[in-house]
């Protein structure tokens, strides 16, 4: 099956071509015509396996085929209510670059941060609003925000909800919501209380079950870099310094993060370009053509850009930040070693990638092996959290060596065994 089989709109049909999207994952061509036929969705899937595109692709179709919401507009008709900043500002980029040549806008919301230009934008008319559930019940609870209109909601990650405590806020909501929409309720598990939850939230839903993604494949040499994150960059430059390194493409969590990290290479005469959101179309194409053509040699990417990429030669991955998501390090770096192929993956970690990096481990159920021989290696990392503004927050000292803790060997995932680089530590 491909994209064009799901009878989708023009305006949708040519943002999926310029993302270069081809085939629909299982999930996507499963959930897709289910949506569009209106029904409420029940859908078992974790992040990473394109769950977000499968609901926001008929979400868009269904907004802007219903005749009525031409005399609606700037009214909220679908909510997206999600746990972290971090998912809601992705499932957000998702929206914008389906929708791209849609009339629908699309907003998003979240806590930590003044609300004030986040009301004025509300103001201005929102079609589709991605929320966190603190935020969005202070609007609420205002008077900023009415849901009298709503036509979808989508519970994503309802399990995530769960652990964050937030079940109850998702509860208040509920509330606040007319009685005839449609529903799509998502979840990587389904323990009772979500399992209730859903019962409570869906009409005669139809079931999507993906399996998890959660293995590497054995020809991928793995390995991680203990370093502070001021000497990050300075550790990329170093092993870059070996031009061996080519192609590569460097995993950057922010889009201002990959422009920066680009910058840094190119004043370093390594040739390196950004693709991320806020780039243009053309941009983002030349960037990726001269990487595949290898005029350049780097590619710094964010996790959205980077998807519908296909380079059948890469060989070298770098997570310059772990995600959240551990199942985004197992899309990451599965970008090389296809096939069979041979390829290596570096992984950067700072106090703030230690948590990460547990998830990661009991993830793929092997630790992966620490590359102490560079010089920047540090044993003193203190584990931080990110706050609402991804920035550092305390969270207590824990020993650097924390990533060398799991001692599952479910699975024989290949890391490496001996140093890539060596060097005097300063």
């Amino acid at each position: 099956m491909t994209f064009d089989d799901l009878k989708l709109i023009e305006p949708i049909s040519k943002a999926l071509q310029e993302e270069g999207y081809k085939t629909p994952t299982s999930i996507q061509e499963q959930a897709i015509p289910k949506i569009l036929a209106g029904k409420d969705l029940l859908g078992c899937a974790q992040t990473g396996t394109g769950k977000t595109a499968a609901f926001a692709i008929p979400i868009l179709q269904l907004l802007t085929e219903r005749s009525e919401n031409k005399h609606r507009k700037g009214v909220i008709k679908a909510l997206i209510l999600t746990p972290t900043r971090e998912l809601a500002i992705q499932i957000e980029e998702n929206f914008e670059a389906y929708g791209r040549h849609l009339p629908l806008k699309t907003m998003v919301i979240f806590g930590g941060v003044k609300q004030g230009a986040q009301e004025e934008k509300l103001k201005r008319g929102v079609d589709i609003l991605v929320a966190t559930p603190g935020r969005l019940l202070d609007f609420i609870s205002q008077g900023i925000i009415t849901l009298k209109n709503l036509d979808i909601f989508v519970l994503d990650e309802a399990d995530r909800m769960l652990d964050m405590g937030f079940v109850h806020d998702v509860k208040r909501i509920l509330k606040h919501l007319p009685e005839k929409r449609q529903n799509l309720f998502l979840s990587a598990t389904m323990p009772k209380e979500i399992q209730k939850l859903a019962s409570d939230i869906l009409v005669n839903p139809v079931k999507v079950e993906v399996a998890p993604v959660s293995s590497t494949a054995d020809t991928i040499d793995q390995s991680v870099f203990f370093v502070d994150k001021d000497d990050k960059i300075n550790l990329l430059i170093h092993l870059l310094q070996d031009q061996s390194l080519s192609p590569v493409i460097v995993f950057s969590r922010t889009k201002h993060g990959a422009d920066k990290i680009a910058k840094k290479l190119s004043q370093s005469k390594i040739s390196a370009e950004a693709i991320h959101g806020n780039k243009s179309q053309n941009a983002r194409q030349n960037a990726l053509n001269n990487f595949k053509s290898g005029k350049t040699r780097i590619l710094v990417a964010t996790d959205i850009a980077a998807r519908g990429i296909d380079i059948d030669n890469l060989k070298y991955v770098v997570n310059f930040e772990l995600s959240d998501v551990a199942e985004t390090y197992v899309h990451r770096i599965g970008r090389t070693g296809r096939a069979g192929a041979s390829g290596t993956s570096f992984s950067f970690v700072d106090g703030l990638d230690l948590v990460n990096l547990r998830n990661t481990e009991k993830l793929i159920g092997k630790k992966i092996f620490v590359n102490k021989e560079h010089p920047f290696h540090t044993d003193n990392l203190v584990e931080q959290k990110r706050d609402s503004n991804n920035k550092p927050a305390f969270a207590g000292a824990r020993p650097s060596n924390a990533g060398n803790n799991n001692n599952s060997n479910k699975r024989n995932v290949k890391t490496s065994k001996k140093p890539f680089f060596r060097g005097k530590k300063k």
